[in-house]
């Protein structure tokens, strides 16, 4: 069994469209308009912004979650948890041992929640 898609929901979708295009430093596979469905890759997933779909609170593993948090505030995006090492992987339970892992949550364009999640070795 393997992870396909993710749905969020997107009151606006140009607005949404433009915000996920920015976090993501990537443009839309496809947008279909009606229904109101925007899809982006995210490392072989797809993320679904649609109209209908319910709020869900979607993480994403970033390489840098200080500069990615620093772009994030740039672009006046609303910072709601700065980074902060949330969990320390002793095994590989859920992460490679011996790292730290740490997060942020920045809120969409839609009000939408999004986790940011950096695996960086402990120090």
């Amino acid at each position: 069994m393997a992870l396909v898609q993710i749905a969020q929901r997107a009151e606006d979708l140009g607005r949404a469209s433009a915000f996920y295009a920015v976090l993501l430093g990537a443009e839309p596979l496809a947008t279909y308009d009606p229904p109101g469905l925007v899809f982006f890759d995210v490392g072989g997933v797809r993320l679904l912004l649609d109209v209908g779909a319910p709020s869900a609170l979607v993480y994403l593993g970033v390489d840098d979650i200080d500069a990615t948090v620093e772009r994030l505030r740039g672009a006046g995006v609303e910072v709601r948890s700065e980074p902060h090492v949330i969990f320390a992987h002793d095994d590989d339970t859920l992460g490679p041992a011996g790292t730290d892992e740490w997060m942020a949550f920045v809120v969409d364009s839609e009000g939408n929640l999004v986790g940011l999640v950096e695996q960086r070795p402990r120090t």
